[in-house]
This record gives C-alpha cells, structure tokens and sequence, in this order.
C-alpha cells in the first residue's frame, strides 16, 4: 500500500489518534493532504476537534484524581506545571482557551488544570472553544502551505505534492523526537537541581 492509499484509508483515524495524544503537526500536514484532495478539510478538521478535545478531557479528569501523586513522579511535567498553576491563578479562561498554541504547555496543561479542581463545565466549555479554534487554524495553515507550493510547482504540484507531504511527515517525526529528548533532558537537570538544593539545605543546617 502507497503513502497516497494509507492517508485516504487511514488519514482521518491517524488525526483522531494523534490529536488525542499530541498537538499540531499531524493537523498541518492533514491540511497539505487536503489540499493534495486526499482527504477532505472539513473532515480533517471535525476529526482534529475529536480528537484534540477528548485527549484534553481525559488529562483533565485524570488530573482531576491523581493529579498531585502523579506530578510529584513525574520530573518532567514539575516544573511546567508550576508555571502552570502560576497563569492559572492569574489568567484561567484565557489559559484554557489557549494553552493549545503554547510550546511546552500541551499535554500539562489540561492535567493541572484537572488537578486545582477547575469546575468540569467550565473546563468542558472552554476546551471545547480553544480545539474549534486551534483545528481550524492549523488545518488551514496546511491547506495554505500546499497552496503555496501549488504556486511554486504550477502544473507539476500534483506529481511532487506527495514527495512534499513526504518529507514534511519527516520533519514532524524529526520535531517530535527532538521534543521529547529535551523533555527529557530538562527533566534530569531539574532532578538534580533540586538534588543540589536540598543537599545545599542539608549542609547549612
């Protein structure tokens, strides 16, 4: 099966997956596929709003129930979710409608917002406003991507559109491994950060 059989099978069920775990990429990269009318663009975008807007939920009602436990285990999500509770306290509606478009801040955000016990309608209303905007931004930022390289390549945009979505998954694979080995590594420097304070705080008394 070719990459033009497996996006038209498969395109609308890998946005509702990938959504529900992760952010953008797959959405702009669906946006191209639409363009290329291998997928359809209100369905990518129904499909990202599915998906985008249930994962949230269900961080939020895990962090509604286990929230502190599990950040207290999780090194890499501390520091973020201090950042969080800190906007929270200042900027909730906003936070919630657009924490989406934040580096950094995706996959936290929803779980620490569950974990301060955020009323469930309110969450549940303002989540579901921040996935329309954001599935129908960044659908559309792919749509205008392959618009534009449908510019650049005239008549030839069909025959390369797919090479292009190609190297563009690629890129979004290269990104997402890039992300998480940061993640990574700024959890273990916070881990022995905290080491040193409190061996610091040890030592002075």
């Amino acid at each position: 099966m070719g990459l033009q059989e497996l996006i038209e099978t498969y395109g609308y069920l890998a946005i509702l997956v990938i959504t529900f775990i992760e952010g953008e990429t797959i959405v702009i990269l669906a946006g191209v596929a639409a363009h290329l009318g291998l997928l359809e663009l209100q369905w990518v975008i129904l499909s990202a709003i599915a998906g985008s807007f249930s994962g949230d939920q269900f961080w939020y009602y895990i962090g509604r129930h286990w929230g502190p436990k599990i950040i207290a285990r999780r090194l890499s999500w501390q520091e973020g979710a201090q950042k969080v509770y800190k906007h929270l306290h200042r900027h909730q509606y906003w936070l919630i409608l657009s924490f989406r478009f934040y580096y950094g801040f995706r996959n936290v955000t929803p779980f620490v917002v569950g974990s301060a016990h955020i009323p469930r309608l309110r969450f549940f209303t303002l989540n579901l406003i921040g996935a329309v905007v954001w599935a129908i931004i960044f659908a559309y930022v792919g749509y205008g991507l392959g618009e534009a390289a449908s510019q650049l390549f005239i008549d030839d945009f069909k025959r390369y559109g797919l090479y292009l979505l190609g190297v563009l998954m690629l890129v979004g694979v290269a990104i997402w491994l890039v992300t998480l080995i940061r993640h990574r590594h700024l959890a273990i420097e916070h881990a022995l950060k905290k080491a040193r304070k409190a061996k610091t705080r040890r030592a002075r008394s």
